[in-house]
This record gives C-alpha cells, sequence and structure tokens, in this order.
C-alpha cells in the first residue's frame, strides 16, 4: 500500500501526526473512544458508550476485555492520559485548540471515565472519533514501539521510508482484521504511485489525480475508489480591503461560476456543485434546500456595476490550491463578458500559504474535509477565527455557532446549521464553487472499501476493512 506523502517527520504519536500517511498508520495501530462512519456520526468505539445530559459533562463507559498489543488491559488510567497529554504545551499536539474546550477527565469507576468541558459541545464523541484522540498506554512517553490497541501490530517503522504491521490476533472486534500483513510505505510522486500499481508492486495506492483515473481504468485488474468530500477551493474576497470591501462585488463573483462547466471540465466530473457556503452534501448538517446560485451574467454584471469596482482586478492563484488557476482562467473569461477585467496571478506551490493566502485582497484557498459542521465554521468563518479567510464578520452568527454547540434536540440544531450556511451563502466574502472528490487506485482483489468523507482511505481507516480475494 502507498500513501501519497513520506518524510523523516512520520510519527506514531497520534498527537503529532499531521498527513495521510501518519493518519493511516495510526488507524492500523490504534483505536479511539469513538469512530466516525460514512455519515461522520460517531459510533461506540473503545467506549461501548457515551451520555450526557447537559452536553458538558460527558460519561463514557469504557469496553471490557480490550488489550494493548504487549498484553495489558484497557483501563481508565490510559484513557485520562491519552485525552491530558493534548492540553500540555510541552505535547506540542495538533489537536490542542480542539482539546483546551476539556476541562478535566477523571476515572469515575472502574470501567468509566468523566469528562468536564468549559461549555457544552454537543459534537464531543466527534472529536474524541478523530485522528489525534487516538488512545494509549498510560505514561508512554517513546512511541516508537506503536503499542495500541488496534488492528494490527507494528514490526518495523523506518520514518520515510515504510512501516510493516502484522495481524493482531488478540483484537476486540470478533473476525477482524482480515489481512495478515500490511507493507506501508509513501510514494510523494504522484506518477510513480500509479506506476507501482499498475506495475503489479502495490494493491492500494492514495490520491490518485482525475487524469490518472482513464488510465487506472483501462488496465486489466485495477480500479478507482471514489469519496465525495467536503474539500473545496475557495474564491476569497477580503470584506475588509480590495473590491470585495463592496458587498456587490463579491455577489458579481459568485454569479459569474459557471459551477456545471467546471465540474465538467476541471473536475473531469469528480466533484458536487457547491453554494457558496462551506457545508457539503456528505454532511449530516447540509442544508439542501438554500437556493443553487447559478451561473447568471446579467446579475453578475448588475452587482459589479451596483458595487462602482472599475480596472484590472488583480487575482492570486497557485497550484497549491486545488484546481485555482482553472478556475480563475473561466472566471477571467466570464468576466470579459460583463466588462470585468480579472487580471490572474499565478503564485509557486512554494510558500503559497504563508505568503499570500491569508494575504491576498482576491485569491483562493482549499479547505480539506473536517469531522464536523462545527470545526469549520469555527476555524474558518468564526469573527475572530485565525483562517477567517475573508475577514466576514458577524455577531448573529458567533451567537448561532456557541448557542448550536450547546443545542441537544438535533431539529432544532440542524435548523441552526441551515441559518448559519445561509448566512454565508449571502454574506461572506468566500464562493466555493466545487466540493472535490477524493480518488485511490486498486487491484480488483482488494476488496472491502466504502466512503467516509474525511478523506481517501476509508478516512484513512481502510486497514481493518479491506481484503484481498484469492
Amino acid at each position: 500500500m502507498a500513501g501519497a506523502t513520506a518524510a523523516a517527520t512520520d510519527t506514531l504519536d497520534p498527537a503529532k501526526q499531521s498527513n495521510q500517511t501518519d493518519y493511516s498508520r495510526g488507524s492500523m495501530i490504534y483505536n479511539g473512544l469513538t469512530s466516525l462512519d460514512g455519515s461522520l456520526t460517531p459510533q461506540p468505539a473503545l467506549a461501548e458508550s457515551f451520555t450526557t445530559q447537559d452536553a458538558k459533562t460527558w460519561v463514557f463507559t469504557l469496553r471490557k476485555g480490550v488489550v494493548f498489543h504487549d498484553g495489558k488491559a484497557l483501563s481508565p488510567a490510559d484513557v485520562v492520559f491519552s485525552i491530558l497529554r493534548h492540553k500540555d504545551p510541552a505535547t506540542a499536539s495538533k489537536a490542542k485548540v480542539l482539546a483546551d474546550q476539556i476541562e478535566t477527565v477523571r476515572a469515575s469507576g472502574p470501567n468509566e471515565v468523566t469528562m468536564v468541558l468549559s461549555a457544552p459541545n454537543a459534537d464531543l464523541p466527534v472529536i474524541l472519533g478523530t485522528f489525534h484522540f487516538c488512545i494509549v498506554k498510560d505514561g508512554t512517553t517513546d512511541f516508537n514501539a506503536g503499542i495500541g490497541t488496534g488492528p494490527y501490530k507494528l514490526k518495523e517503522f523506518k520514518p520515510g521510508v515504510r512501516s510493516l504491521m502484522v495481524r493482531n490476533e488478540a483484537y476486540w472486534k470478533p473476525g477482524k482484521p482480515y489481512l495478515d500483513e500490511i507493507e506501508f510505505v509513501g510514494i510523494g510522486d504522484e506518477t510513480a504511485r500509479v506506476n507501482a500499481l499498475l506495475s503489479g508492486g502495490m494493491d492500494l495506492v492514495a490520491s490518485v489525480n482525475p487524469r490518472s483515473v482513464a488510465r487506472v481504468k483501462s488496465t486489466p485488474g485495477y480500479a478507482i475508489f471514489t469519496t465525495q468530500s467536503g474539500q473545496y477551493s475557495d474564491l476569497i474576497m477580503r470584506k475588509d480591503m480590495g473590491p470585495g470591501m463592496s458587498p456587490d462585488f463579491a455577489q458579481a463573483m459568485k454569479y459569474l461560476f459557471d459551477r456545471e462547466q467546471m465540474k465538467k471540465t476541471i473536475a473531469l466530473d469528480y466533484a458536487v456543485l457547491g453554494n457558496d457556503q462551506p457545508i457539503d452534501p456528505t454532511n449530516r448538517f447540509h442544508f439542501k434546500d438554500l437556493p443553487q446560485r447559478s451561473f447568471d451574467l446579467d446579475k453578475a454584471k448588475f452587482h459589479l456595476q451596483k458595487s462602482g469596482v472599475t480596472g484590472k482586478i488583480p487575482m492570486v492563484v497557485s497550484p497549491a490550491a486545488m484546481y485555482s488557476v482553472e478556475i480563475a482562467l473561466l472566471l477571467q473569461q466570464a468576466g470579459q463578458r460583463i466588462g470585468l477585467d480579472i487580471d490572474v496571478k499565478r503564485m509557486p506551490a512554494d510558500g503559497y500559504w504563508s505568503n499570500h493566502w491569508l494575504n491576498s485582497p482576491v485569491g483562493f484557498g482549499n479547505v480539506n474535509p473536517r469531522p464536523s459542521a462545527d470545526t469549520i465554521l469555527t476555524q474558518f468563518f468564526k469573527s475572530d477565527a485565525a483562517w477567517n479567510e475573508s475577514r466576514w464578520k458577524s455577531a448573529q452568527f458567533d451567537q448561532l455557532l456557541l448557542a448550536s454547540r450547546a443545542e441537544t434536540d438535533l431539529p432544532k440544531r440542524k435548523q441552526m446549521y441551515a441559518d448559519m450556511q445561509t448566512m454565508i451563502h449571502n454574506e461572506a466574502g468566500i464562493g466555493i464553487p466545487l466540493f472535490l472528490a477524493s480518488i485511490d487506485g486498486h487491484s480488483t482483489k482488494l476488496k472491502g472499501l466504502s466512503p467516509i468523507p474525511l478523506g481517501g482511505l476509508m478516512g484513512y481507516s481502510f486497514a481493518e476493512h479491506v481484503w484481498l480475494d484469492a
């Protein structure tokens, strides 16, 4: 199996993992208290149940009979240690910002852990089902042995080169995993990855470009696996500087997206239409009744003239933001038809995120799938969020966001999320034309893959689900 990244910084410490290769390896070795299914709904894992009265105090009942790879039984102390690690700045956890809301974690019984949050959050079981919150052994400081409760045991780990996993005979899920051994490597170059698959050297490879799909499909014995997800590249029009200071300019640009054409010619149909808000159709809180904004040159022209914006509009793009170059060129062509002069400025991928992404008046971002509606709205649209791309600020939105976290009544919560999606669609300086799919390639002998929209490779948790046909 080949992932798309490999580096000397590859790690087996769940708190420090940061790419698909780390996450895939982590889900072979470890489990979380919960796991996320195909609709990103949390399901019981190491916790056989979780309950709350007020979304602030949560009680987790641990599964009995679970043992670590070295034979030690799972206990509440392991859970307490694993969660509290993220709050310690010395750990340098990638999930510290998510763990900060957890005030206390304690063993409240021989088989029970209680967590108290600083404010109610109905999504806590979702957060605990994400990669970083895997459960490790109490007191672990050296993670190179890779001792977890997961479906595979670590046999060999060479960071940046490869890892070798063997079946955990004592795994707590009856009959799983199916495979005896997985050899896992990272191959950064997409062409080399596809070649490795089609030459028979690999059974599964991550991150295939849409332009390689025909080649994989036309080779006997090979197939592709598509995961539609919430990943998107977005046009950002800052509200605090440049033409985006006029709300009409932002509206004009949103009407210039020929989304159907972009889906067909740019993403080669490996995408679904976006509607200028960030909650995609795979998400259980997606607001499907929000009227779809369509390509409309008359409305674009009306709003452009009303905005009073004239002259050349520089638009910053880069291969780093997937498809941004191609999307900008289509916008440029459409703009010419209404008297708008868009100057497409191509920047190299190297340094794009640090130099240009949050600094350009008009440019592009790229957002990877997030595990919940709350996570994406908090990280990208809350008024004081570091990654608030268009600097759109709304006190009403911020209040709704906090209230929705605490709302345990699902229909009420759904309505709050619908209202927030509508506000972003109407007011934010963000255009989201498409939600992009992840594409993996595999041998037709490999069975058991089904999409989990956190990313490709079943949200990186493929290892315990797949098998090889004889």
